[in-house]
Protein backbone atom coordinates (compact mmCIF):
# COMPACT_ATOMS: atom_id res chain seq x y z
CA UNK A 1 0.00 0.00 0.00
CA UNK A 2 2.72 2.39 0.95
CA UNK A 3 4.31 2.00 -2.87
CA UNK A 4 1.10 2.38 -4.36
CA UNK A 5 0.60 5.78 -2.51
CA UNK A 6 4.04 7.14 -3.38
CA UNK A 7 3.33 6.55 -6.56
CA UNK A 8 -0.56 7.86 -7.04
CA UNK A 9 1.13 11.14 -5.16
CA UNK A 10 2.02 12.61 -8.35
CA UNK A 11 -0.82 11.76 -9.90
CA UNK A 12 -3.39 12.75 -7.22
CA UNK A 13 -1.52 16.30 -7.14
CA UNK A 14 -2.01 16.80 -10.73
CA UNK A 15 -5.47 16.05 -10.53
CA UNK A 16 -6.37 18.65 -8.38
CA UNK A 17 -3.76 21.27 -9.48
CA UNK A 18 -5.34 24.19 -10.95
CA UNK A 19 -4.73 24.79 -14.08
CA UNK A 20 -3.28 21.10 -14.71
CA UNK A 21 -1.59 22.25 -18.51
CA UNK A 22 0.66 24.26 -15.87
CA UNK A 23 1.33 22.09 -13.26
CA UNK A 24 2.79 19.67 -15.83
CA UNK A 25 4.49 22.01 -18.02
CA UNK A 26 1.87 20.80 -20.86
CA UNK A 27 0.98 23.40 -23.78
CA UNK A 28 -2.63 24.01 -23.82
CA UNK A 29 -3.71 21.23 -27.31
CA UNK A 30 -4.58 18.05 -25.16
CA UNK A 31 -7.07 19.30 -23.38
CA UNK A 32 -6.86 19.47 -19.14
CA UNK A 33 -8.89 16.47 -18.52
CA UNK A 34 -7.09 14.80 -20.78
CA UNK A 35 -3.83 14.87 -19.34
CA UNK A 36 -5.09 14.63 -16.03
CA UNK A 37 -6.30 10.69 -16.64
CA UNK A 38 -3.20 9.91 -19.01
CA UNK A 39 -1.33 10.82 -15.95
CA UNK A 40 -3.08 8.87 -13.67
CA UNK A 41 -2.89 5.59 -15.91
CA UNK A 42 0.85 6.44 -15.94
CA UNK A 43 1.13 6.01 -12.18
CA UNK A 44 -1.46 3.18 -12.15
CA UNK A 45 0.70 1.27 -14.63
CA UNK A 46 3.68 1.63 -12.83
CA UNK A 47 2.29 0.14 -9.43
CA UNK A 48 1.04 -2.74 -11.24
CA UNK A 49 2.51 -5.67 -12.84
CA UNK A 50 0.21 -6.80 -15.50
CA UNK A 51 2.16 -7.37 -18.34
CA UNK A 52 5.17 -9.66 -16.53
CA UNK A 53 2.20 -11.98 -15.78
CA UNK A 54 1.02 -11.78 -19.19
CA UNK A 55 4.50 -12.73 -20.49
CA UNK A 56 5.15 -15.57 -17.64
CA UNK A 57 1.97 -17.54 -18.82
CA UNK A 58 3.03 -17.00 -22.63
CA UNK A 59 6.11 -17.85 -22.00
CA UNK A 60 5.17 -20.81 -19.46
CA UNK A 61 1.97 -22.33 -21.32
CA UNK A 62 2.87 -22.02 -24.72
CA UNK A 63 6.94 -21.30 -24.86
CA UNK A 64 8.16 -21.30 -28.61
CA UNK A 65 5.64 -20.20 -30.95
CA UNK A 66 7.56 -20.92 -34.68
CA UNK A 67 4.83 -19.77 -37.21
CA UNK A 68 3.00 -22.88 -38.90
CA UNK A 69 3.49 -25.29 -35.64
CA UNK A 70 1.19 -26.73 -33.12
CA UNK A 71 2.58 -24.00 -30.89
CA UNK A 72 1.22 -21.26 -33.65
CA UNK A 73 -2.41 -22.48 -33.02
CA UNK A 74 -1.77 -22.29 -28.82
CA UNK A 75 -0.79 -18.44 -29.20
CA UNK A 76 -3.68 -17.53 -31.60
CA UNK A 77 -6.09 -19.08 -28.38
CA UNK A 78 -3.59 -17.95 -25.44
CA UNK A 79 -4.34 -14.14 -27.25
CA UNK A 80 -7.48 -14.47 -27.93
CA UNK A 81 -8.46 -16.02 -24.51
CA UNK A 82 -6.58 -13.48 -22.52
CA UNK A 83 -8.33 -10.51 -24.68
CA UNK A 84 -11.18 -11.35 -23.61
CA UNK A 85 -10.15 -11.51 -19.76
CA UNK A 86 -8.88 -8.22 -20.10
CA UNK A 87 -12.42 -7.10 -20.87
CA UNK A 88 -11.33 -5.77 -24.18
CA UNK A 89 -14.82 -4.68 -25.97
CA UNK A 90 -14.48 -6.12 -28.97
CA UNK A 91 -11.87 -9.47 -29.97
CA UNK A 92 -11.43 -11.60 -33.64
CA UNK A 93 -9.45 -13.41 -35.23
CA UNK A 94 -8.19 -12.30 -39.37
CA UNK A 95 -7.02 -15.25 -41.23
CA UNK A 96 -3.18 -15.03 -42.49
CA UNK A 97 -1.80 -17.50 -45.07
CA UNK A 98 2.03 -18.66 -45.18
CA UNK A 99 4.20 -21.40 -46.36
CA UNK A 100 5.59 -23.39 -44.02
CA UNK A 101 9.28 -23.42 -42.93
CA UNK A 102 10.17 -26.91 -40.59
CA UNK A 103 13.58 -27.51 -38.08
CA UNK A 104 14.16 -30.93 -37.77
CA UNK A 105 18.16 -31.46 -37.12
CA UNK A 106 21.16 -29.49 -37.46
CA UNK A 107 24.50 -31.06 -37.03
CA UNK A 108 27.95 -29.46 -38.17
CA UNK A 109 31.57 -30.39 -37.41
CA UNK A 110 34.97 -29.39 -38.30
CA UNK A 111 36.58 -32.68 -40.54
CA UNK A 112 40.00 -33.95 -38.95
CA UNK A 113 42.32 -33.36 -38.62
CA UNK A 114 41.04 -30.91 -36.70
CA UNK A 115 37.96 -32.63 -35.98
CA UNK A 116 35.22 -31.03 -33.09
CA UNK A 117 31.49 -30.86 -33.25
CA UNK A 118 30.04 -26.77 -33.78
CA UNK A 119 27.38 -24.75 -32.24
CA UNK A 120 25.46 -24.33 -35.51
CA UNK A 121 21.38 -23.34 -36.28
CA UNK A 122 19.92 -23.12 -39.69
CA UNK A 123 18.62 -19.85 -40.89
CA UNK A 124 14.90 -19.36 -41.57
CA UNK A 125 13.86 -20.27 -44.92
CA UNK A 126 16.76 -22.33 -45.91
CA UNK A 127 16.86 -25.63 -48.05
CA UNK A 128 19.20 -28.44 -45.97
CA UNK A 129 21.60 -30.73 -46.86
CA UNK A 130 20.47 -34.11 -48.72
CA UNK A 131 20.30 -36.82 -46.35
CA UNK A 132 23.97 -37.87 -46.61
CA UNK A 133 24.99 -34.22 -45.55
CA UNK A 134 27.51 -32.02 -46.75
CA UNK A 135 31.36 -32.12 -46.98
CA UNK A 136 33.50 -28.89 -48.21
CA UNK A 137 36.39 -27.15 -47.58
CA UNK A 138 35.69 -23.25 -46.02
CA UNK A 139 36.69 -20.26 -47.41
CA UNK A 140 36.25 -16.69 -45.09
CA UNK A 141 35.32 -13.48 -46.57
CA UNK A 142 35.59 -10.53 -44.34
CA UNK A 143 32.11 -9.28 -45.04
CA UNK A 144 29.26 -9.81 -47.64
CA UNK A 145 31.30 -7.21 -49.90
CA UNK A 146 34.31 -9.38 -50.19
CA UNK A 147 32.31 -12.21 -51.12
CA UNK A 148 30.49 -10.30 -53.27
CA UNK A 149 33.78 -9.14 -55.09
CA UNK A 150 35.40 -12.70 -56.21
CA UNK A 151 34.36 -13.77 -59.65
CA UNK A 152 31.29 -15.50 -60.22
CA UNK A 153 31.43 -19.09 -60.08
CA UNK A 154 35.02 -19.16 -58.45
CA UNK A 155 34.58 -21.13 -54.87
CA UNK A 156 33.88 -24.43 -57.00
CA UNK A 157 31.51 -25.74 -54.69
CA UNK A 158 33.25 -24.65 -51.31
CA UNK A 159 31.34 -23.15 -48.02
CA UNK A 160 31.35 -19.96 -48.08
CA UNK A 161 32.01 -18.13 -44.14
CA UNK A 162 30.90 -14.45 -43.85
CA UNK A 163 32.84 -13.44 -40.55
CA UNK A 164 31.58 -9.91 -39.75
CA UNK A 165 30.85 -9.30 -36.33
CA UNK A 166 27.95 -6.82 -35.48
CA UNK A 167 28.89 -4.14 -33.08
CA UNK A 168 26.37 -2.84 -29.63
CA UNK A 169 24.45 -0.29 -30.17
CA UNK A 170 21.45 1.06 -27.75
CA UNK A 171 19.61 1.62 -30.54
CA UNK A 172 20.68 -1.35 -32.30
CA UNK A 173 21.77 0.16 -35.32
CA UNK A 174 24.70 -2.38 -35.55
CA UNK A 175 21.85 -4.68 -36.55
CA UNK A 176 21.34 -3.05 -40.35
CA UNK A 177 24.99 -3.32 -41.54
CA UNK A 178 25.33 -6.80 -39.97
CA UNK A 179 22.03 -7.99 -40.90
CA UNK A 180 22.51 -8.07 -44.75
CA UNK A 181 25.20 -11.41 -44.50
CA UNK A 182 21.63 -13.02 -43.61
CA UNK A 183 19.13 -11.80 -45.52
CA UNK A 184 21.16 -12.02 -48.96
CA UNK A 185 24.67 -13.45 -48.76
CA UNK A 186 23.43 -17.37 -49.69
CA UNK A 187 22.11 -15.95 -52.78
CA UNK A 188 25.31 -14.37 -53.12
CA UNK A 189 27.45 -17.11 -52.31
CA UNK A 190 25.55 -19.49 -54.80
CA UNK A 191 26.11 -17.12 -57.86
CA UNK A 192 30.01 -17.74 -56.65
CA UNK A 193 29.67 -21.48 -57.17
CA UNK A 194 29.31 -22.21 -52.75
CA UNK A 195 27.55 -25.52 -51.87
CA UNK A 196 26.66 -23.55 -48.75
CA UNK A 197 27.07 -20.53 -46.61
CA UNK A 198 28.13 -20.21 -43.23
CA UNK A 199 27.77 -16.79 -40.94
CA UNK A 200 29.20 -15.60 -37.89
CA UNK A 201 25.67 -14.99 -36.01
CA UNK A 202 23.86 -11.58 -36.22
CA UNK A 203 24.56 -10.42 -32.36
CA UNK A 204 26.52 -9.13 -30.06
CA UNK A 205 27.08 -11.72 -27.61
CA UNK A 206 30.13 -14.21 -26.84
CA UNK A 207 27.81 -17.20 -25.82
CA UNK A 208 27.49 -20.57 -27.62
CA UNK A 209 24.22 -20.18 -28.62
CA UNK A 210 23.76 -19.17 -32.47
CA UNK A 211 21.49 -17.19 -33.90
CA UNK A 212 18.89 -17.71 -36.33
CA UNK A 213 16.92 -15.40 -38.53
CA UNK A 214 14.68 -14.70 -41.56
CA UNK A 215 16.92 -15.13 -44.89
CA UNK A 216 15.44 -15.83 -49.38
CA UNK A 217 16.92 -16.25 -52.31
CA UNK A 218 17.09 -14.19 -55.04
CA UNK A 219 15.16 -15.16 -58.19
CA UNK A 220 16.82 -17.51 -60.80
CA UNK A 221 19.65 -18.28 -58.02
CA UNK A 222 20.25 -22.10 -57.23
CA UNK A 223 19.15 -22.63 -53.38
CA UNK A 224 21.98 -23.48 -50.87
CA UNK A 225 21.65 -24.34 -47.39
CA UNK A 226 22.67 -21.28 -45.13
CA UNK A 227 23.18 -21.58 -41.53
CA UNK A 228 24.53 -19.20 -38.77
CA UNK A 229 27.57 -20.00 -36.43
CA UNK A 230 27.47 -19.16 -32.37
CA UNK A 231 30.27 -16.36 -32.20
CA UNK A 232 32.47 -18.37 -29.90
CA UNK A 233 32.29 -21.02 -33.15
CA UNK A 234 32.45 -18.58 -35.35
CA UNK A 235 36.13 -17.42 -33.71
CA UNK A 236 37.21 -20.53 -33.97
CA UNK A 237 36.96 -21.25 -37.23
CA UNK A 238 38.86 -18.11 -38.12
CA UNK A 239 41.47 -19.06 -35.55
CA UNK A 240 42.02 -22.83 -37.56
CA UNK A 241 42.23 -20.56 -40.76
CA UNK A 242 44.64 -18.50 -39.75
CA UNK A 243 46.96 -21.72 -39.27
CA UNK A 244 47.59 -21.40 -43.17
CA UNK A 245 45.98 -25.41 -43.81
CA UNK A 246 42.50 -26.34 -45.59
CA UNK A 247 39.38 -26.57 -43.21
CA UNK A 248 36.78 -28.55 -43.72
CA UNK A 249 33.56 -28.94 -42.45
CA UNK A 250 30.56 -31.47 -42.56
CA UNK A 251 26.76 -30.21 -42.33
CA UNK A 252 23.79 -32.36 -41.79
CA UNK A 253 21.02 -29.85 -41.95
CA UNK A 254 17.09 -31.52 -42.18
CA UNK A 255 15.06 -28.03 -42.79
CA UNK A 256 12.56 -26.50 -45.72
CA UNK A 257 9.52 -25.84 -46.56
CA UNK A 258 6.78 -28.42 -45.99
CA UNK A 259 3.31 -26.99 -47.22
CA UNK A 260 0.93 -24.21 -46.10
CA UNK A 261 -0.44 -22.42 -43.31
CA UNK A 262 -3.34 -20.41 -42.10
CA UNK A 263 -2.72 -18.47 -38.85
CA UNK A 264 -3.69 -15.55 -37.27
CA UNK A 265 -3.58 -11.87 -36.19
CA UNK A 266 -5.12 -11.74 -32.90
CA UNK A 267 -6.86 -8.14 -32.29
CA UNK A 268 -8.60 -6.50 -29.09
CA UNK A 269 -10.26 -2.91 -29.48
CA UNK A 270 -10.96 -0.86 -26.47
CA UNK A 271 -14.25 1.28 -28.08
CA UNK A 272 -13.46 4.75 -28.32
CA UNK A 273 -16.53 7.04 -26.87
CA UNK A 274 -17.65 9.24 -29.41
CA UNK A 275 -15.21 8.65 -32.95
CA UNK A 276 -14.89 4.92 -32.26
CA UNK A 277 -14.44 4.13 -35.98
CA UNK A 278 -10.86 6.22 -35.75
CA UNK A 279 -8.22 3.87 -34.31
CA UNK A 280 -4.77 4.34 -32.65
CA UNK A 281 -2.71 1.24 -32.96
CA UNK A 282 -0.35 -0.59 -30.66
CA UNK A 283 0.74 -4.00 -30.53
CA UNK A 284 3.69 -6.83 -30.68
CA UNK A 285 3.95 -10.12 -32.73
CA UNK A 286 2.73 -13.12 -31.23
CA UNK A 287 5.29 -15.65 -33.07
CA UNK A 288 8.69 -16.45 -31.94
CA UNK A 289 11.48 -18.60 -33.23
CA UNK A 290 11.95 -21.84 -31.89
CA UNK A 291 15.04 -22.27 -30.30
CA UNK A 292 14.13 -20.14 -26.43
CA UNK A 293 10.54 -19.27 -25.45
CA UNK A 294 10.66 -15.79 -27.42
CA UNK A 295 10.08 -13.77 -24.04
CA UNK A 296 11.91 -10.74 -25.17
CA UNK A 297 10.88 -11.14 -29.01
CA UNK A 298 8.06 -10.22 -28.78
CA UNK A 299 6.47 -11.75 -25.63
CA UNK A 300 7.42 -8.51 -24.02
CA UNK A 301 5.95 -6.38 -26.36
CA UNK A 302 2.63 -8.82 -26.72
CA UNK A 303 2.17 -8.31 -22.98
CA UNK A 304 3.20 -4.56 -22.70
CA UNK A 305 0.60 -3.40 -25.26
CA UNK A 306 -2.01 -5.79 -24.24
CA UNK A 307 -2.12 -4.77 -20.65
CA UNK A 308 -2.19 -1.08 -21.88
CA UNK A 309 -4.78 -1.22 -23.80
CA UNK A 310 -6.65 -3.17 -20.39
CA UNK A 311 -5.68 -0.07 -18.41
CA UNK A 312 -7.67 2.03 -20.79
CA UNK A 313 -10.51 -0.34 -21.14
CA UNK A 314 -11.01 -0.28 -17.10
CA UNK A 315 -11.85 3.48 -17.43
CA UNK A 316 -15.48 4.15 -16.78
CA UNK A 317 -17.60 4.80 -20.34
CA UNK A 318 -17.13 8.65 -19.46
CA UNK A 319 -13.61 8.61 -19.48
CA UNK A 320 -12.75 6.83 -22.71
CA UNK A 321 -10.94 8.12 -24.92
CA UNK A 322 -12.58 9.69 -28.03
CA UNK A 323 -11.17 7.18 -30.16
CA UNK A 324 -10.74 3.58 -30.14
CA UNK A 325 -7.30 1.81 -29.02
CA UNK A 326 -6.61 -1.51 -30.69
CA UNK A 327 -4.16 -3.73 -29.92
CA UNK A 328 -2.65 -6.21 -32.47
CA UNK A 329 -1.08 -9.65 -31.63
CA UNK A 330 0.19 -9.93 -35.55
CA UNK A 331 0.79 -13.17 -36.94
CA UNK A 332 4.17 -14.57 -38.49
CA UNK A 333 6.29 -11.23 -38.19
CA UNK A 334 9.70 -13.78 -38.30
CA UNK A 335 9.15 -14.67 -41.57
CA UNK A 336 8.53 -11.16 -43.28
CA UNK A 337 6.04 -9.41 -41.54
CA UNK A 338 3.41 -11.59 -43.34
CA UNK A 339 0.36 -10.66 -40.38
CA UNK A 340 1.32 -7.26 -40.93
CA UNK A 341 1.06 -7.12 -44.59
CA UNK A 342 -2.09 -8.90 -44.33
CA UNK A 343 -3.77 -6.50 -42.25
CA UNK A 344 -2.38 -3.32 -44.08
CA UNK A 345 -4.22 -5.26 -47.15
CA UNK A 346 -7.28 -6.40 -45.38
CA UNK A 347 -8.32 -2.36 -43.81
CA UNK A 348 -6.64 -0.82 -47.39
CA UNK A 349 -10.43 1.02 -47.50
CA UNK A 350 -10.16 2.12 -43.90
CA UNK A 351 -6.88 3.28 -43.02
CA UNK A 352 -7.45 6.85 -43.40
CA UNK A 353 -8.96 6.07 -39.74
CA UNK A 354 -6.11 4.49 -38.62
CA UNK A 355 -4.95 7.80 -36.86
CA UNK A 356 -1.12 6.31 -36.00
CA UNK A 357 0.68 3.10 -34.94
CA UNK A 358 3.35 2.01 -33.12
CA UNK A 359 4.90 -1.17 -31.97
CA UNK A 360 6.73 -2.52 -28.78
CA UNK A 361 9.18 -5.34 -30.60
CA UNK A 362 12.93 -4.18 -29.32
CA UNK A 363 13.12 -6.62 -26.35
CA UNK A 364 12.09 -5.69 -22.49
CA UNK A 365 14.27 -2.87 -21.56
CA UNK A 366 12.95 0.34 -20.41
CA UNK A 367 12.14 3.03 -22.79
CA UNK A 368 14.15 6.51 -23.07
CA UNK A 369 12.57 8.11 -26.30
CA UNK A 370 9.27 9.06 -27.77
CA UNK A 371 10.23 9.68 -31.82
CA UNK A 372 7.24 10.03 -34.20
CA UNK A 373 7.30 9.63 -38.15
CA UNK A 374 4.88 13.30 -38.17
CA UNK A 375 4.68 16.23 -40.09
CA UNK A 376 5.76 19.51 -38.51
CA UNK A 377 2.36 20.36 -38.20
CA UNK A 378 2.13 17.67 -35.87
CA UNK A 379 4.65 18.03 -33.43
CA UNK A 380 3.52 19.97 -31.04
CA UNK A 381 1.04 17.32 -30.19
CA UNK A 382 3.68 14.90 -29.87
CA UNK A 383 5.70 17.20 -27.81
CA UNK A 384 2.85 17.25 -25.34
CA UNK A 385 2.26 13.66 -25.05
CA UNK A 386 5.73 13.54 -24.38
CA UNK A 387 5.82 15.85 -21.31
CA UNK A 388 3.61 13.36 -19.76
CA UNK A 389 5.98 10.65 -20.38
CA UNK A 390 8.94 12.28 -19.09
CA UNK A 391 8.23 11.60 -15.76
CA UNK A 392 8.81 8.12 -16.76
CA UNK A 393 13.09 9.16 -17.97
CA UNK A 394 11.54 9.64 -21.79
CA UNK A 395 13.24 12.11 -24.00
CA UNK A 396 11.26 13.53 -26.80
CA UNK A 397 13.50 12.83 -29.79
CA UNK A 398 12.44 15.24 -33.21
CA UNK A 399 15.12 13.11 -35.09
CA UNK A 400 15.91 9.10 -35.58
CA UNK A 401 13.86 6.44 -35.46
CA UNK A 402 11.42 4.44 -37.54
CA UNK A 403 8.32 2.70 -37.16
CA UNK A 404 7.91 -0.97 -35.84
CA UNK A 405 8.38 -3.58 -38.19
CA UNK A 406 4.77 -4.51 -38.28
CA UNK A 407 4.07 -0.52 -38.80
CA UNK A 408 5.85 -0.82 -41.79
CA UNK A 409 3.03 -1.55 -44.03
CA UNK A 410 1.24 0.98 -42.71
CA UNK A 411 2.92 3.41 -42.75
CA UNK A 412 4.24 2.71 -46.37
CA UNK A 413 0.58 3.35 -47.15
CA UNK A 414 0.99 6.78 -44.87
CA UNK A 415 -0.91 5.92 -41.56
CA UNK A 416 1.81 8.13 -39.57
CA UNK A 417 3.78 6.31 -36.62
CA UNK A 418 5.59 6.79 -33.83
CA UNK A 419 8.51 5.23 -31.97
CA UNK A 420 8.48 4.51 -28.06
CA UNK A 421 12.46 3.55 -28.56
CA UNK A 422 13.66 0.79 -25.60
CA UNK A 423 16.75 0.32 -24.50
CA UNK A 424 18.14 -2.14 -26.66
CA UNK A 425 21.81 -2.45 -25.37
CA UNK A 426 21.73 -6.03 -24.46
CA UNK A 427 19.04 -7.37 -27.46
CA UNK A 428 21.60 -8.77 -29.62
CA UNK A 429 23.10 -10.80 -27.37
CA UNK A 430 19.29 -12.67 -27.20
CA UNK A 431 18.24 -12.27 -29.91
CA UNK A 432 16.77 -14.91 -32.18
CA UNK A 433 18.68 -17.72 -29.89
CA UNK A 434 18.12 -20.27 -27.53
CA UNK A 435 18.84 -17.55 -24.58
CA UNK A 436 15.47 -15.59 -25.26
CA UNK A 437 13.57 -17.00 -22.21
CA UNK A 438 11.84 -15.14 -19.38
CA UNK A 439 14.40 -14.68 -17.29
CA UNK A 440 15.81 -11.64 -19.36
CA UNK A 441 12.64 -9.50 -18.34
CA UNK A 442 12.78 -7.35 -14.99
CA UNK A 443 9.02 -7.21 -14.13
CA UNK A 444 9.48 -3.10 -13.36
CA UNK A 445 11.21 -1.75 -16.76
CA UNK A 446 7.60 -3.54 -18.27
CA UNK A 447 5.85 -1.54 -16.11
CA UNK A 448 7.58 1.40 -17.34
CA UNK A 449 6.56 0.24 -20.97
CA UNK A 450 2.99 -0.18 -20.14
CA UNK A 451 2.70 3.00 -18.41
CA UNK A 452 4.06 5.16 -21.20
CA UNK A 453 2.09 3.26 -23.74
CA UNK A 454 -1.27 3.44 -21.44
CA UNK A 455 -0.64 7.23 -21.74
CA UNK A 456 0.03 7.36 -25.36
CA UNK A 457 -2.11 5.42 -26.64
CA UNK A 458 -4.66 7.24 -24.36
CA UNK A 459 -3.78 11.00 -25.42
CA UNK A 460 -3.39 10.32 -29.02
CA UNK A 461 -6.43 8.69 -29.16
CA UNK A 462 -8.54 11.31 -27.18
CA UNK A 463 -6.17 14.73 -29.03
CA UNK A 464 -8.02 17.41 -30.43
CA UNK A 465 -7.11 17.23 -34.64
CA UNK A 466 -5.06 14.45 -35.58
CA UNK A 467 -1.09 13.86 -36.21
CA UNK A 468 -0.23 13.45 -40.26
CA UNK A 469 2.40 11.09 -41.59
CA UNK A 470 6.03 13.15 -42.59
CA UNK A 471 6.01 13.52 -46.34
CA UNK A 472 8.03 11.42 -47.83
CA UNK A 473 11.01 13.07 -49.90
CA UNK A 474 10.97 12.81 -53.24
CA UNK A 475 12.50 10.24 -55.33
CA UNK A 476 15.78 11.12 -56.94
CA UNK A 477 16.38 10.93 -60.76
Amino acid sequence: MTRLIAHLAPALALLFASPIRAADGIPPSVSPTSQARAIALRERAVADNAAWSLVESLTTEVGARLAGTEADARAVAWARARFEALGYDRVWLEPVKFPIWRRGHERAEVLPPFAQPLAITTLGGSVGTDRKGLEAEVVAFADLAALEAVPDASLDGRIAYIGYRMTRFRDGRGYGPAVAARSRGASVASAKGASALLIRSIGTDSHRFPHTGMMSYADGVRPIPAAALANPDADQIERLLARGVPVRLRLDLDVGLDGEYTSHNVIGEITGRSQPDEVVVIGGHLDSWDLGTGAIDDGAGVAITMAAGALIGHLPAAERPARSVRVIAWANEEQGLIGARAYAAAHADTLSKHIIGAESDFGAGRIYALRAGVDEASWPLIEQIGHVLAPLGIETQRSGGGPGPDIVPLAERGVAWAQLAQDGTDYFDYHHTADDTLDKIEPAALDQQVAAYAAFAYLMADAEGRPQARPRPAPTR
